[in-house]
């Protein structure tokens, strides 16, 4: 199950980096052969793909967040950080101190 949400998560990732760069730009710097006949049917076209961004974004948040569920399942934790990190010091040799 994992396989197939990472790979499909990828797709995703794709499609949505696709779906940004075929969007036109909204200052128009990177409109290229934009006539007044086209003009009205660019903004229809605009809201198409504003629109599929944001389904492909949100497809891609949920998968990212399923995918982050399901490999936290096979994580098992023993100790915290935290303890690992006091044993660490524990394990430390001590600095004598100066007998001056």
């Amino acid at each position: 199950m994992e396989n197939i949400l990472l790979i499909l998560n990828i797709i995703i990732a794709i499609v949505l980096v696709a779906l940004v760069l075929i969007q036109k730009s909204e200052g128009g710097a990177l409109g290229i052969g934009v006539s007044q006949e086209s003009f009205m049917f660019s903004r229809s076209a605009g809201d198409f793909f504003t629109k599929a961004t944001a389904v492909v974004a949100a497809l891609f948040i949920i998968c990212s967040l399923s995918l982050t569920i399901i490999s936290r399942e096979n994580i098992v934790s023993s100790t915290s950080v935290i303890d690992k990190t006091e044993e660490n010091m524990v394990d430390e040799p001590k600095i004598p101190e100066n007998n001056n």
